[in-house]
C-alpha cells in the first residue's frame, strides 16, 4: 500500500464538505476521484498534500515514498526559457554529469593513491548517472515537451510570456519529469488539445508508479484507470474498473436502492391499511392486533429515498422554425494573423439535423471559425452562406448572455415571456436546477452551472442552428451528461468545438478534423474518427482527397429466437398468467370476506338489540338460543378477521 486515508473529515462553517472518507491506493495502480462540482475533490486532494489540515482522520503514506501534485490553477513565475525551465528538474543529474566531467579532466594528471581515490568517484558518479537514466535526459525532456504540445520554436520561449494553460502544461511536464512514487493530478487535461492527451493517457498507463487522478474527461479515465472512488454527499465508495465500469455499477446499485426504498414505502403503506382496518373493526382482539403491528412498525430501519443524481430531459427541444435542407454552405475560407496562416481556401456544408464537432490541434483556429461564421471577426477570404431560414444563436466560454444580478427564473422568464412559471421550472428542472435553486442570482453561481443556464437560455431561442464553443468545459461529469441529452433532443442542427472525445462520441453526426491547414471529413462519431483517421490522412497526404459528402450505411437484422428462447418466452408468459389468476382470486376471496365480516357484525349489533330487548330476556328458550347464536357469530367474526389478515398479506 502505497498512501491510505482514514476517515478524513472537513467542514467548512456549518457544511461537510468530507465525511469520514476512506480508501487506499497501491504501487503502480492508476485511481481517479469523481463526484460533482463541490464534492470534495480537489479539497481532499489538498487534505493528503497538507496544504489544507483534516477535522479528524488521518493520510497514511508509505516509508520513504515520494508524492507528486499538480493542481488544477498554476501561475509559474520565472524568467527561464521552456527547456530550461524543464531541464531544472533534473539539476541533481546535471551536477552529477558536470562533475563526471571534472572527474575525467583531474584524473589526466593523477596517479598513485590519488588517482585511484578519483577513479572510485567516477565509478560511483557514473553508475549514479546511468541508474537515473542520464543517458536519456535529455531525449526524455524533449519527449514530454513535444508530447504536450509544445514544438520546437517554443522551447527558448520565456516562461513569463507564456498563456496560463502553456504554465499549466509546464508544470504538468516538470511534475512528469521528476518520477515519483505516486502522481495526483486535478484537471490534467484542462489545457490540453487531443493530440497531448491521448499521449498523456499512454505515459500514463506506462508509468511505473502510482497515479491518482481528478479529471471529468470521461475517455481519459476509461483509458487510464483501473479504479474509482466516487464522492457523494460527502461520503467516499470505491469501485473497481473504469469510469464505464464505476457508470454501470453505480446505476445497478442505484436501481437496487430504489427498489428497496420502493419496496419498503410499499409494505409501510400496506401495513398502515391493515392497522387502519383492524382498528375499523373496533373490537377488543383487533384493537390489540392494530397496536402490535404499529409497534412493529415502529422498529422497522426506514430507508432514507436515494437522492436524485441526475434528470432526464423531460423536453423536446424543438425551434419554432425550421431551417431549409441547406443549413450552411463555407467556400474557400482563408484566415491569418500576421505571418501566421491557420487555414486556407476551407470548404465545407451542413446539412439540417446534423450535429458536426470541429476537432484539432490547439491554435489551428478551431475557435477562429465558428467567430468568422458569426461575424465576431473578419475572414481574409471566402464566402459564408446561410441557407433559408437558418437563425444562428452562438455560445461562448465567457456566458455573455447572461445578467449577473437576475435569478436563473428570471433569466429565462424575462427572456421567454411566453413562457409560464411551470414551463420554466421543468425547463430549469432539465438542466437539472430544482427547488430554491431557481431562485439564486446568476453572480452567486459557479461557472459550471453558468453554463447550464447559457445552453438551457440558447436552446429556447428562435435559433435553429446552434455554434457552441467549448460547451463542455467547466461543467462536472452529470452536467456534460444533461447537455448530451439535450443536444441529443435539439430537433435543430449543431456545430460545435471540443476537445472532450466521450461528449463527441455521443453526440456528434460528422466530425470536421482541422489538420494540415485544412479539414478533413469524418461521417460519424469520435470512434469512426479514430478508425478511420489513419487512412483518411494517409489519402489527403497522397493528394487523393477525401469527399466532404462521405455516407455510412449499416445494416442490423435480428434473428429469430431459438428453439430453447423461444420456450422460455413461452414459460414466462405461462407463469405471468398463472401469477395473475393467483393474484385476482386473492383479491377475490379478500373482498368476500370483508363482505362476511360486515354481514356477521351486522348481526351481531341485530342480537345485542334484540337480547336487550325485555320480551325476549323473559323468554328464556329464545334468550338461549340467540345467546348461542351470538358466541358462534363471534368465534366465526375471529376466525374471519385471522383470515382477511392472511389475505391482506
Amino acid at each position: 500500500m502505497l498512501l491510505a486515508c482514514n476517515n478524513i473529515t472537513k467542514s467548512f462553517g456549518d457544511v461537510t464538505i468530507l465525511n469520514q472518507v476512506s480508501f487506499h491506493i497501491n504501487e503502480r495502480e492508476k485511481m481517479a476521484i469523481v463526484g460533482i462540482n463541490g464534492a470534495g475533490k480537489s479539497t481532499l486532494l489538498k487534505v493528503i498534500m497538507q496544504e489544507l489540515s483534516a477535522d479528524s482522520g488521518e493520510v497514511i503514506t508509505a516509508k520513504g515514498a515520494t508524492v507528486g501534485y499538480l493542481s488544477q490553477h498554476q501561475d509559474l513565475a520565472s524568467d527561464r526559457t521552456v527547456y530550461e525551465e524543464m531541464l531544472s528538474v533534473k539539476a541533481d543529474l546535471l551536477w552529477t554529469e558536470s562533475r563526471i566531467r571534472e572527474v575525467e579532466l583531474l584524473m589526466k594528471g593523477q596517479e598513485g593513491d590519488a588517482l585511484d581515490a578519483l577513479l572510485k568517484e567516477y565509478t560511483s558518479l557514473t553508475h549514479s548517472f546511468e541508474a537515473q537514466n542520464g543517458y536519456a535526459y535529455k531525449s526524455e525532456v524533449v519527449g514530454v515537451l513535444k508530447g504536450l504540445g509544445f514544438s520546437e520554436e517554443d522551447f527558448n520561449k520565456q516562461i513569463q510570456t507564456l498563456s496560463g494553460g502553456q504554465k499549466t502544461r509546464i508544470a504538468l511536464g516538470r511534475l512528469l519529469l521528476t518520477n515519483p512514487d505516486l502522481i495526483m493530478l486535478d484537471e490534467p487535461t484542462n489545457h490540453l488539445d487531443m493530440a497531448s492527451i491521448a499521449w498523456l493517457e499512454t505515459y500514463l498507463i506506462n508509468y511505473p508508479g502510482a497515479v491518482l487522478i481528478v479529471a471529468h474527461d470521461r475517455y481519459f479515465l476509461d483509458r487510464v484507470v483501473t479504479k474509482v472512488v466516487e464522492l457523494d454527499a460527502g461520503k467516499a465508495q470505491t469501485f473497481t474498473g473504469n469510469y464505464s465500469d464505476y457508470a454501470v455499477k453505480k446505476e445497478q446499485q442505484r436501481e437496487i436502492l430504489i427498489q428497496h426504498y420502493l419496496n419498503q414505502q410499499k409494505e409501510i403503506k400496506h401495513q398502515e391499511e391493515v392497522i387502519a382496518k383492524l382498528r375499523s373493526f373496533n373490537r377488543e382482539k383487533s384493537i390489540k392486533r392494530a397496536e402490535s403491528r404499529e409497534k412493529m412498525l415502529d422498529k422497522i430501519e426506514r430507508i432514507e429515498k436515494p437522492t436524485e443524481v441526475r434528470s432526464k430531459m423531460k423536453i423536446r427541444l424543438t425551434p419554432h422554425i425550421m431551417s431549409g435542407n441547406d443549413v450552411l454552405t463555407v467556400t474557400g475560407l482563408s484566415k491569418s494573423f500576421g505571418n501566421q496562416k491557420l487555414f486556407s481556401d476551407l470548404n465545407f456544408e451542413i446539412k439540417r439535423g446534423e450535429k458536426v464537432a470541429i476537432i484539432g490541434k490547439n491554435g489551428t483556429g478551431k475557435t477562429t471559425i465558428l467567430k468568422i461564421i458569426n461575424d465576431l471577426l473578419p475572414a481574409d477570404a471566402g464566402e459564408i452562406r446561410p441557407g433559408a431560414k437558418v437563425q444562428i444563436a452562438y455560445y461562448d466560454q465567457e456566458h455573455q448572455v447572461l445578467h449577473p444580478e437576475k435569478t436563473l427564473f428570471d433569466e429565462l422568464q424575462d427572456t421567454y415571456p411566453y413562457m409560464d412559471n411551470t414551463e420554466v421550472r421543468n425547463v430549469l428542472a432539465a438542466f437539472l436546477f430544482t427547488g430554491d435553486d431557481v431562485f439564486k442570482r446568476i453572480s452567486e453561481i459557479s461557472g459550471g452551472e453558468r453554463g447550464r443556464v447559457s445552453l438551457a437560455k440558447l436552446m429556447l431561442s428562435d435559433a435553429n442552428l446552434l455554434i457552441l464553443d467549448e460547451p463542455t468545459n467547466h461543467l462536472d461529469i452529470v452536467s456534460k451528461e444533461i447537455l448530451e441529452d439535450a443536444i441529443n433532443a435539439y430537433e435543430g442542427t449543431v456545430l460545435y468545438v471540443s476537445h472532450d472525445r466521450y461528449f463527441i462520441n455521443k453526440t456528434a453526426t460528422r466530425i470536421l478534423n482541422l489538420t494540415e491547414q485544412t479539414l478533413l471529413n469524418y461521417p460519424g462519431n469520435y470512434d469512426y474518427y479514430l478508425e478511420k483517421k489513419e487512412a483518411t490522412e494517409r489519402l489527403y497526404l497522397e493528394g487523393v482527397g477525401y469527399g466532404m459528402e462521405g455516407k455510412t450505411a449499416s445494416a442490423s437484422s435480428t434473428p429469430a429466437p431459438s428453439g430453447t428462447a423461444a420456450a422460455d418466452t413461452k414459460l414466462d408468459w405461462q407463469q405471468q398468467k398463472e401469477e395473475q389468476a393467483r393474484q385476482r382470486k386473492r383479491q377475490n376471496d379478500l373482498k368476500k370476506t370483508e363482505e362476511e365480516i360486515e354481514r356477521v357484525e351486522t348481526r351481531i349489533a341485530e342480537l345485542d338489540t334484540a337480547l336487550a330487548d325485555p320480551a325476549i330476556a323473559s323468554d328464556h328458550t329464545k334468550l338461549t338460543e340467540l345467546s348461542m347464536e351470538r358466541e358462534a357469530l363471534e368465534g366465526k367474526l375471529e376466525t374471519l378477521m385471522e383470515q382477511w389478515e392472511e389475505l391482506a398479506e
